[in-house]
């Protein structure tokens, strides 16, 4: 009989989850799931549910990796909240199961994963696709998951420029703290963007906030958030003149409303570049919109879950 689940809470989960082993495993996930090999990896749309009086949504996220031996599935709760408010907009658990028996294996904190592979992911798209004399960056909102690229982008690239915008001066302010380097602060949208060559876009906006004519030529843009059909952050300029890549072609057709709303043809999967399939458009405006994939939690969750059992091991 198998024993209970164990259960890792957000403190262990940061401790154990590393970008440098997380990365080669996201890109090694993303180049499965764009082979379509459903023998090796199997990963239904997202399934959602709405949460009408809450201005919100719940996500279940399955994924099966039949060769690694690994099943997941995340729960994940997402909010369009009111400007000021104290509540999260996203809360979300994993859970790891045993695929032979289906007993559940760990039961863990889900919000440092979804904000490292997230962040991991739009870092792995400007590896991909930014212009390699790239010099600043632009990151339009100052939450969580803004926290979390800034952490990765900086990191793996060397900007000379960080610049951030937000609704709220208090919400700049705030993440100029937070962070180890230092930030210049935008006043508006546009001056952030003005010259930027990779511009990040995680805010909880439903109407567009990043406009075509403001984005350099030859910029690379990771859009993160307006994860709903008739949400956007983008406008049609933009998506139009871009080269659009996806994590996923069936989870931006039924989920992005940039994707939908604009109309564009979508060049490619980040799998597909990954995989040599399709070309890397370094010299054009690029856009990757990101959603979130259950085989990013799946792997992630996997690593954590196998190096808290190494921990344990040890005397």
């Amino acid at each position: 009989m198998a024993g209970p689940p164990v259960i890792i809470w957000e403190h262990e989960v940061e401790r154990l989850l590393r970008y440098k082993e997380l990365i080669p495993r996201l890109e090694e996930a993303l180049g499965k799931f764009s082979r379509r090999d459903s023998a090796e990896l199997i990963q239904p749309a997202r399934t959602t549910v709405a949460l009408q009086k809450h201005s919100g949504f719940m996500g279940l996220m399955p994924t099966y990796m039949e060769n690694d031996g690994v099943l997941c599935a995340k729960i994940v709760c997402f909010y369009k909240r009111r400007d000021g408010s104290t509540l999260p907009s996203t809360q979300a658990t994993v859970v790891l199961l045993d695929p032979e028996c289906g007993n559940v294996m760990a039961v863990m904190d889900g919000e440092v994963i979804t904000g490292m592979r997230t962040a991991a992911v739009s870092a792995i798209s400007a590896k991909l696709l930014m212009r390699s004399e790239a010099e600043v960056l632009a990151i339009l909102g100052t939450g969580r998951q803004a926290l979390s690229h800034y952490n990765i982008f900086t990191d793996m690239f060397s900007f000379k420029e960080v610049r951030v915008w937000s609704r709220s001066r208090e919400g700049v302010e705030r993440f100029g703290r937070s962070v180890s380097g230092p930030v210049t602060a935008c006043v508006s949208v546009e001056e952030a963007v003005r010259g930027a060559d990779v511009i990040v876009t995680v805010t909880t906006s439903t109407e567009p906030v990043l406009f075509g004519q403001w984005v350099k030529p030859g910029a690379h843009v990771a859009a993160v958030g307006a994860c709903r059909p008739d949400w956007r952050e983008l406008d049609d300029v933009l998506m139009k003149e871009a080269v659009v890549y996806v994590d996923s072609r069936e989870g931006a057709m039924t989920e992005s409303g940039d994707v939908i709303l604009s109309g564009v043809q979508v060049f490619a999967e980040l799998g597909d570049v990954i995989n040599g399939t399709k070309p890397a458009h370094r010299e054009k405006t690029t856009v990757f919109k990101s959603l979130g994939m259950g085989v990013q939690d799946a792997v992630s969750a996997n690593l954590v879950f196998d190096k808290w059992k190494t921990k344990a091991s040890q005397p």
